[in-house]
């Protein structure tokens, strides 16, 4: 029988600061408000911006880290997967959810750490000057993924 593939990338910035919470057994779980936006010419030949909410939840390590180190305005990549949970609310009314689960975070722009990047995972100190001016990463992929070697310097960006 196929398996099916369940990933998901998004490269925004937080829309809030990072909601912090811990679950009964101490596990920190970090909750996070996420635009990406898109520009397109409309029917009318005008150029118009749509922008699209992700809810985002990361845990552990990776959370305690994201709660500590960004904050609203904040430009980040999530690699991870989509969740859909329900639950019943105060009115016993069934509600949905989706969201995506985090399983790697990088923080990159400036954001409050200027040109340091809160390089976690392996990174300890970001690089400034390479590509959003700050680097972190959380949560490795293997590191054949592409993902998990330093930021970019100038001289790797053809442009």
């Amino acid at each position: 029988m196929a398996r099916g593939v369940n990933k998901v990338i998004i490269l925004g910035n937080l829309g809030a600061d990072p909601e912090m919470k811990y679950t009964a057994n101490g596990t920190a779980v970090c909750n996070l408000r996420i635009a990406t936006s898109e520009a397109f010419k409309g029917q009318d030949g005008n150029w118009q911006e749509r922008t699209e909410w992700h809810r985002v939840v990361v845990y552990g390590k990776s959370a305690e880290n994201c709660g500590q180190y960004l904050s609203k305005g904040r430009q980040v990549y999530i690699e991870g997967r989509l969740q859909t949970r329900s639950w019943d609310d105060q009115s016993g009314q069934k509600r949905w959810m989706t969201e995506v689960v985090a399983r790697e975070v990088q923080f990159l722009g400036g954001g409050q750490q200027g040109g340091q990047g809160g390089g976690y995972g392996g990174q300890q100190g970001g690089q400034g000057g390479g590509y959003g001016g700050g680097y972190g990463q959380q949560q490795g992929g293997h590191p054949d993924d592409g993902f998990g070697g330093p930021p970019p310097s100038d001289d790797d960006i053809p442009f």
